[in-house]
């Protein structure tokens, strides 16, 4: 599938890592280091554009290593970008470290999924199906 793309970041287009990859890294498109002070939160811009097709989203993830190494993290995990949004992507990372944070430019800062979607209708009824959970919540079907 072709998406077309405005790039206006400095950096070549994202690009899948490996043949099996499913999200493509997303860089800070800045002109300045920018510094994340413990549970602070900044919207980092990517100087990347997107025209996705009807009945695809991007979905903006956080990148494993920058959360397992530094707490740094995607604060509205996982992000939608819709198919007919045409403004710059931009990336509201958080820190949930103790320890300040610096971003440096073209650092990857998260990962973009497209993925496909279906649009549903709403059916009111009365009742739902009965099924073997039920209405069993969190840690209903236990820990083993």
């Amino acid at each position: 599938m072709k998406v077309k793309i405005v790039n206006r970041s400095g950096f070549p287009v994202p690009f899948y890592a490996t043949e099996l990859s499913a999200g493509m890294d997303l860089k800070a498109a800045i002109e300045e280091p920018v510094e994340l002070d413990s549970l602070e939160r900044a919207m980092v811009p990517t100087g990347l554009f997107i025209e996705l097709p009807a009945g695809y989203e991007a979905q903006v993830r956080p990148r494993s290593g920058l959360a397992a190494k530094h707490g740094i993290t995607v604060c509205n995990s996982p992000g939608t970008i819709d198919a007919d949004y045409r403004g710059e992507i931009k990336v509201i990372l958080v820190n949930l470290s103790k320890d300040k944070f610096v971003i440096n430019p073209g650092e990857r800062i998260a990962q973009m999924v497209i993925a496909k979607y279906e649009k549903i209708e709403w059916e009111e009824v009365e009742q739902l199906g009965e099924t073997e959970r039920g209405a069993g919540g969190f840690g209903s079907t236990g820990v083993k």
